[in-house]
């Protein structure tokens, strides 16, 4: 069975009524193998292991699962360095394993979205081994080269690899240098040869063709590139080369395409996603994530979030996609730290800021993706030492902090609270041993606080977070309003408060978070109060939103008005919306 013999294939449309796509509807969940589940005891996650936990996901509500790479790799970045597109690394399984998981997510109306990482590969691959034996075969043009005319000491250019150090490295045997935005086991690939891109088109139509539900695309935004200009995010090639690829492989399919931009801007977004474009059907953008950096260190320095930078992130990006495009829903991923411990609050207010995260995003119009854990409030791993660390940004970013003054606590400190690894942690599934991830030792340290924190002990509460996300899971299956409905949000330069509303025909949805660990006395404009049906909430369900109220700390709740309802409040100081914000 494949996606498409299920239930979430789009309906076909009737007397030129538009259809909903299906991943307008459906929730996203993103999986990191290595951490999800281990069925053999070896201490990595693995195929398999996702297939047993499959009802897990199928009782949340989700619509289709994002893999992380399990392509044969030899992990020098935990698979996004891919040394076979068309195989399994042998630790997570085979293809036959994958093929199953495609057909028992169908089964249970989950699609199957595979992770694409095609502006680099891996130095182990068959194209590389090839173009450094020789440099006039085919594929020695599939990589991007730079002679060393001065000397295998002196670099072609100031360019340093996102992991730190310089984006190129020379190659003896060959005499020139190589160029790789990461690792220097991962080359990019030269996009500008047609040859190569023929290659990766006829890849992508190959796991389309098993029944997959789409892809989403690993820094997406590089492959336009001009190295030579030294303009690599959003080169001047990036959307000729995005709409050449949807025209060779997702034209005519029902199936999700979804880019990540680490630079994209709300200027600039339409273009990947715009409904005319034939290019994605959304992005995954990170302006909110950044809002919360340091200016100086990023996120290897611990700074409070600013909320009112945060929400303007937020709003910027729901205004401009409203009318063509389409927003991703997403705080935390395998590259950014646990929710929960970076924008709540991992202690007291555990629970109840893990729900009001969701219920703040989720309403949000877009589609939402929850990362795995994050439906029952997993925090950051707390890790004490660096030695604790797996991940190889941490060992490469260290020595650039320490050259620009800061401390290895300084820094440690910052990579508590936003290291990659504190998301990569095994999954807690129980409070046994391993926490359920698996019976050997996994591959990196399970966070002590699974004995409480876990899926068994989480389902069976009924206060529990899992509940919340069900509700709001599938609110956007069966709510025309939270799918389609125009967004503005409100008091944005309140400090602790996020608050917004959703409109469509008759119908206002009005969603208020305390984002803060103190008690609030929130005195609301006018276009949030009223009385109305209420949604959902986290503390206790209300019926209206008053003009002035008191929110307890991290209180979070949503209220449905239909047209009859009538404001009964009256706003006092005259405060109106803000439709437009400055960036």
């Amino acid at each position: 069975m494949t996606l498409h013999d299920i239930k979430m294939t789009r309906p076909s449309a009737r007397d030129g009524a538009v259809t909903t796509p299906w991943w307008k509807k459906a929730t996203g969940y993103q999986i990191y193998p290595r951490s999800f589940c281990d069925s053999n005891g070896d201490g990595i996650g693995d195929i398999p292991g996702i297939i047993s936990k499959l009802d897990h996901l199928q009782d949340l509500g989700i619509g289709f699962i994002w893999l992380s790479p399990v392509y044969r790799s030899p992990m020098v970045d935990n698979g996004y360095d891919i040394s076979d597109y068309q195989d399994v690394a042998p630790e997570y399984g085979t293809m036959q394993d994958l093929d199953r998981l495609i057909d028992e997510a169908a089964n249970r109306g989950i699609g199957l979205v595979m992770d694409l990482v095609v502006n680099h590969c891996s130095d182990q691959h068959a194209w590389f081994r090839k173009a450094v034996a020789s440099s006039v075969c085919r594929e020695h043009d599939y990589f991007i080269w730079a002679d060393a005319t001065d000397g295998p000491d002196v670099l072609p250019s100031d360019i340093e690899s996102v992991f730190g150090g310089p984006a190129w490295t020379h190659l003896p045997e060959v005499g020139k240098f190589y160029f790789h935005q990461f690792a220097s086991g991962q080359p990019d690939l030269n996009w500008q040869n047609p040859e190569l891109r023929a290659e990766i088109y006829a890849m992508m139509n190959w796991w389309l063709d098993r029944g997959i539900a789409g892809f989403r695309m690993d820094v997406i935004d590089l492959i336009g590139k001009d190295v030579g200009a030294g303009k690599l995010a959003e080169g001047p090639y990036l959307h000729d080369f995005l709409q050449e690829m949807h025209s060779q492989t997702v034209k005519g399919r029902d199936v999700l395409t979804v880019g990540e931009s680490w630079c994209a801007s709300p200027e600039t977004g339409p273009l990947y996603c715009g409904e005319d474009r034939d290019e994605l059907s959304m992005i995954f953008q990170f302006d909110h994530i950044k809002a919360t950096w340091d200016p100086e260190f990023g996120k290897w320095k611990n700074v409070p979030v600013d909320l009112p930078r945060f929400k303007t992130t937020l709003a910027n990006w729901q205004y401009a996609l409203e009318d063509s495009g389409w927003n991703s829903l997403f705080l935390s991923n395998h590259d950014l730290p646990r929710q929960v411990s970076r924008y709540g609050d991992d202690g007291t207010y555990r629970n109840r800021s893990a729900k009001m995260l969701a219920i703040m995003m989720h309403l949000l119009k877009g589609t939402p993706f929850v990362y795995q854990g994050e439906e029952i409030g997993m925090t950051n791993a707390n890790f004490h030492s660096l030695e604790q660390y797996r991940d190889l940004e941490v060992a490469g970013r260290l020595a650039e902090a320490l050259e620009k003054g800061s401390t290895v606590e300084v820094f440690l400190e910052g990579a508590r609270r936003n290291a990659r690894d504190n998301a990569r942690t095994p999954m807690q599934w129980t409070a046994g041993e391993n926490a359920g991830f698996g019976a050997g030792a996994p591959w990196i340290d399970v966070n002590m606080n699974h004995t409480t924190i876990n899926v068994a002990a989480d389902g069976a509460d009924p206060d529990g977070i899992i509940h919340t996300y069900k509700q709001l899971i599938e609110m956007r299956k069966t709510s025309a309003v939270v799918r389609e409905g125009r967004t503005t949000f409100h008091v944005v330069d309140h400090k602790q408060v996020c608050a917004y509303t959703r409109e469509l025909g008759d119908q206002t949805i009005a969603v208020v978070a305390n984002m803060s660990a103190d008690s609030v006395e929130f005195v609301a404009p006018p276009a949030l109060c009223g009385q109305g049906q209420p949604l959902v909430s986290n503390i206790a369900s209300r019926h209206s939103i008053d003009s002035v109220t008191v929110l307890e700390p991290y209180e979070a709740y949503a209220v449905l008005r239909n047209a009859q309802h009538s404001k009964r409040c009256c706003h006092q100081n005259g405060v109106v919306a803000q439709h437009a914000l400055e960036a």
